[in-house]
């Protein structure tokens, strides 16, 4: 009798310890907690906590990208400030499917307003400093895929002029469509952004995304022991933020 109790508390035991594993093993590698993506509500409540004082001027005039709003902290989910970067859908092994998510807070560019158009926008940024989950995957990215160690840069460049839509200079958001020249990875192709933008004072919240093909940037996705398979579609995303001067 007192056998079969032991026997029946060891099963026990075992159950339980490979419920913690099981449980541990979903914590840690199959569930997605891959940050949100961006929207306008969320850079608009930096902005309001940025606190920019409006000048006068309405929107005319020259803007730059302003890294100084926010803040960008990878280990704390934090991404108020300036950023551009990835989302894919991977398949790991052992794991299954996995929302990759790399981004990086060094932007830099210009924003031109004449009137009630956007002009001209110049957009750069940094690759060699994305930041994700992984820092294997950060490390891959420079010889492998996207290769940032031979092509450092992306680039947009606004192509055709951007009509603001009313209601942008007293604070409203509003959504617009901007094409240009989208570059990765020394490739060139055009593309139409999807944007939503608000304004507070002379500080300009911008936020948007464009689907990327791999294959139409020359981008071979990078897999591995542990990376099965990399979806070619993804998307380029970003928050900007612009101040006047």
């Amino acid at each position: 009798m007192a056998g079969s109790r032991r026997r029946v508390g060891i099963i026990v035991a075992v159950v339980a310890v490979l419920a913690v594993v099981g449980f541990a093993g979903w914590w840690f590698l199959i569930r997605d907690d891959a940050p949100e993506e961006a929207s306008i509500e969320a850079a608009g409540e930096t902005l309001d906590e940025a606190g920019g004082a409006a000048s006068g001027d309405g929107i005319e005039g020259e803007w730059s990208v302003d890294t100084s709003v926010g803040s960008f902290d990878v280990s704390a989910d934090d991404f108020t400030s300036t950023w551009a970067g990835y989302r894919f859908e991977e398949e790991l092994a052992r794991v299954g499917t996995n929302t990759a998510v790399g981004r990086t807070p060094d932007v830099t560019g210009t924003m031109s307003v004449e009137g009630d158009e956007v002009t001209a926008v110049e957009v750069e940024v940094d690759l060699t400093t994305l930041q994700s989950d992984s820092g294997t995957r950060d490390g891959a990215l420079g010889t492998r895929g996207l290769e940032s160690e031979q092509f450092p840069t992306a680039t947009f460049s606004l192509t055709e002029p951007l009509a603001l839509p009313e209601g942008i200079d007293s604070g409203e958001t509003v959504t617009v469509e901007a094409t240009g020249d989208l570059t990765i990875h020394g490739v060139t192709q055009p593309v139409t952004l999807d944007l939503e933008a608000t304004l507070s004072g002379d500080i300009a919240a911008v936020v948007g995304n464009a689907p990327v093909l791999l294959g139409d940037y020359d981008i071979d996705p990078p897999t591995g022991f542990s990376v099965l398979s990399i979806d070619d579609e993804g998307l380029f995303e970003f928050q900007l933020f612009f101040s006047r001067g």
